[in-house]
């Protein structure tokens, strides 16, 4: 078994505060659905800037990223089919899945 990390990019938010608790929802049934496969449920992004090779830093990251998650899985594409009922997807999201790769 290896580590999997969901990286969310986009996805709408809640404007409500019932579309908020129904987003909520959503995420505990499906975390709750892929049982011990949660190593780290994680959590959204807050603001973020970069910082280019040549030291600049700009406002934003350009990657897009609005959260993340940890799971374990048999293979890449095991965790991929994990991903498939990522709640971001309804919101108009996505998720690259990277599996990691334990060096220290």
């Amino acid at each position: 078994m290896a580590n999997y990390l969901f990286a969310y990019k986009g996805g709408a938010a809640p404007q409500t505060e019932a579309e908020g608790e129904a987003v909520m929802a959503a995420w505990g049934g499906w975390f709750q659905s892929l049982g011990p496969a949660v190593v780290d449920p994680g959590n959204p992004f807050g603001p973020s800037k970069s910082v280019a090779t040549d030291g600049t830093v700009g406002e934003g990251g350009s990657a897009g990223l609005s959260g993340y998650s940890v799971v374990s899985a048999d293979s890449l594409d095991a965790a991929t089919a994990l991903a498939g009922g990522c709640p971001v997807l309804a919101n108009g999201g996505s998720v690259e899945v990277y599996e990691t790769i334990e060096v220290m």
